[in-house]
């Protein structure tokens, strides 16, 4: 807890057994009061392991809902516990824990209300391991998206996000894609409702157990992202509504 307000870490989680201890035992209990691993199906032992860990909010779904339709579930449960503060945490180690004190207190100190961990910010995303095609395209598509979308964020497609409650509560992130494309999209709704969104640098870790989109679902991503950031520009400028955004 933080100044009385509630921190909850949420973990969308999918085949992580081999890397959710490490991860786990990384999150500062100091300040955060409660877990929520979310499993979309695993093959492995994930949800076990959680439950041997002492997660005392694990859930399961009986089919896999993609990873969009697996933070639905984290945030609906995260908003039923009355967590002012919800932090996403991937379970696979690629983001340090280490960082939910400064993004956790970024946001209970009333700085920003959203907040993520970036790669891109500083040098850490190639030396972290970060293929140099999908770095490439994690730039030329955060450049289209900050002209179509005028923000000046660094990178949109972090999996390390913080968010006060009452941002999770103004947006309908359940209209969003129950995919890859959930992430942006959600950013799109909160730009939208006029929230501004801080980035802090974030070390990176690619390795064989750390989880990532192959090539072909990249693509599809890429193209996914390009047609929310459009759609948010014809918005923007009045020519077409874009119906996730609401009224």
């Amino acid at each position: 807890m933080i100044q009385d307000k509630v921190v909850t870490v949420v973990m969308p989680a999918y085949n992580a057994e081999s890397t959710l201890e490490r991860t786990y035992r990384e999150i500062p209990f100091d300040i955060v009061d409660h877990v929520i691993l979310v499993d979309d199906k695993s093959a492995d032992d994930t949800v076990r392991l959680a439950r041997e860990l002492g997660i005392r909010h694990v859930i399961s779904h009986k089919e896999n809902r993609g990873y969009g339709g697996n933070q639905k579930t984290c945030y609906d449960k995260a908003l039923d516990l009355g967590s002012d503060i919800v932090v996403m945490l991937h379970p696979d180690y690629q983001y340090t824990p280490k960082l939910i004190h400064a993004m956790a207190y970024v946001i209970a100190d009333g700085v920003y209300p959203v907040v993520f961990g970036s790669r891109i910010l500083g040098k850490g995303a190639l030396r972290g391991g970060m293929p140099l095609y999908k770095y490439v395209s994690n730039r030329f598509l955060t450049f289209l998206q900050n002209l179509l979308m005028g923000n000046k964020l660094s990178e949109y497609h972090t999996g390390y996000r913080a968010y006060a409650a009452e941002v999770l509560r103004a947006i309908d992130y359940h209209r969003c894609s129950d995919n890859f494309v959930f992430d942006n999209q959600v950013i799109a709704q909160i730009c939208h409702k006029g929230y501004e969104i801080a980035e802090v640098t974030c070390p990176t870790k690619y390795f064989p157990e750390a989880s990532s989109i192959k090539l072909y679902n990249s693509v599809v991503y890429g193209l996914g992202v390009l047609s929310v950031s459009f759609r948010y520009f014809l918005d923007r400028i009045h020519l077409k509504k874009y119906k996730l955004l609401g009224d």
